[in-house]
């Protein structure tokens, strides 16, 4: 292992306080390939005492101040697009051309929508609301930020969280998961070279660093994405100081495939919704509910794209996607296949492929029913389920029927049908005739067990802002 990173804290880079790492794992090789800090209290108390000092002045910092930094940010991303793209494949095994079209490019054009936003912000005119007082409202930055990012997007992730907050005024102290370091600390060794000391800092470690985060004191917000479980550990541990929490917690999307349907573009389009990333989005078209009558026709057409769908190694342009992101995430797609029911048939894949990585091949299930475990749970893999529905009412039902509400689909050429769905659909998002797809402009973000707050829009800038009042006598 020739590769180390460092954690950069108050404009410096460093090992971990005690010296302890952990090794960083290619997943298209299953080999160890560089060692990251294991960050303990000491490096938490270093980073979030360099952001609480930085603060105040970033804070003071005019908007247009902040837009240009960003700005300049996004124009150096760009600039070196080419190691970004190497780090982030080299971390989670994603085809290279993809990282660069898909993630890269929308991660850069995110940066520069919240550099625009830093000067857009809205409230309430100032009037005379009581006689003889005249009120204002003051939107201002929150203070120090923890965020904790995933890694299925370690970069798209992390402009996610840092973008938003740095454009309000806030600080940051940002964690890269332990398997996925790469990218984020290139971004601080970018952001370094533009923002103030300290504004910007990232310290890489495990589930135990961010809980030392999140529990910290000084973070007026704790920002995550990933399980229900971390989920529900940030928001308790938050709890105990009343810290503003933001969780985007995973998905069960479902994508409804009416009778009138245009079928061939459902398919199309579903299989990159579903295997995209190895299935590794919280937005996976992961089940899918057919009308009856068109039930096994749709179910056949699925079967044979996923069987054309191909994955392999970063350098392969003719793949989709790459391997599950570490040998647990394999493990537990595994187990989901290996404990189907009986009354369920694996209609392709189903299986690891090859002996070296992570890869899995892309799989579609189908006879399943409501209340089996691969509908219930997030499986977080290339794998597809398929059931089917009688009416309207029904389908509304299968797809609500889960303790996930972050993005849906609906498949019709009937107008009134699809405002229906969209009105009694349960999700955060709903797409019609189409799935997965993001603009920086419009929000991200769930309900039930996928967590509260947005990301992304004007919703997610205002999420690292307060409101304060203030009212003068005339």
């Amino acid at each position: 292992m020739s590769t180390t990173f460092r954690n950069y804290i108050d404009g410096v880079f460093a090992d971990a306080s005690d010296g302890r790492t952990l090794d960083v794992v290619d997943p298209s090789t299953g080999e160890a390939y560089a060692t990251s800090p294991l960050s303990g209290q000491a490096d938490v108390d270093a980073a979030m005492a360099a952001a609480a000092a930085a603060f105040p002045a970033w804070r003071d910092t005019t908007p247009s101040v902040r837009q240009l930094a960003l700005l300049k940010i996004a124009d150096a991303m760009e600039a070196r697009a080419d190691e970004l793209v190497a780090a982030e494949s080299r971390d989670t095994g994603k085809p290279l051309h993809l990282t660069r079209s898909e993630e890269l490019a929308p991660a850069i054009d995110q940066v520069r929508f919240f550099a625009g936003a830093a000067r857009m912000l809205e409230g309430r005119s100032a009037g005379e609301y009581m006689d003889g007082m005249t009120s204002i409202i003051r939107r201002e930055p929150v203070g120090v930020c923890a965020q904790v990012a995933p890694w299925n997007y370690p970069l798209l992730m992390a402009v996610w969280k840092f973008a938003p907050a740095l454009a309000a005024g806030n600080t940051v102290v940002l964690k890269p998961s332990d398997t996925t370091p790469a990218s984020t600390v290139l971004i601080a060794e970018i952001i370094g070279r533009i923002l103030p000391k300290g504004v910007f800092n990232v310290i890489c470690g495990d589930r135990e660093t961010g809980r030392a985060m999140v529990e910290h004191p000084t973070p007026a917000m704790a920002s995550i994405t990933g399980s229900v479980r971390a989920g529900i550990q940030v928001a308790q541990s938050a709890a105990k100081d009343v810290k503003r929490v933001h969780l985007e917690l995973g998905g069960k999307a479902p994508a409804v495939i009416f009778e009138d349907a245009d079928l061939e573009k459902a398919v199309e389009d579903l299989v990159v919704g579903g295997f995209f990333n190895a299935g590794q989005d919280c937005t996976a078209a992961t089940r899918v509910l057919v009308h009856e009558s068109v039930h096994d026709e749709f179910v056949t057409a699925l079967a044979k794209a996923a069987a054309d769908t191909k994955t392999g190694q970063p350098d392969d342009e003719d793949v989709l996607y790459g391997p599950l992101n570490n040998a647990n995430q394999l493990k537990q797609v595994r187990g989901f296949i290996d404990r189907l029911p009986a009354h369920a048939k694996i209609e392709a894949g189903g299986h690891r492929v090859g002996e070296k990585g992570y890869f899995y091949a892309p799989t579609v299930v189908s006879g399943l029913q409501q209340d089996d475990e691969i509908i219930q749970n997030e499986v977080f893999g290339p794998v597809m389920t398929v059931q089917s529905f009688s009416d309207e009412a029904q389908a509304v039902a299968y797809a609500n029927g889960v303790d996930y509400a972050l993005a849906s689909s609906v498949w019709t050429k009937d107008h009134a049908r699809a405002m229906r769905m969209s009105k009694n659909l349960d999700f955060g998002c709903v797409w019609i005739n189409t799935h997965m797809a993001l603009v920086a402009e419009m929000p991200h973000g769930g309900f039930k067990k996928s967590g509260y707050g947005k990301d992304l829009s004007a919703y997610g800038f205002e999420d690292y802002t307060r409101i304060k009042h203030v009212m003068t006598s005339l």
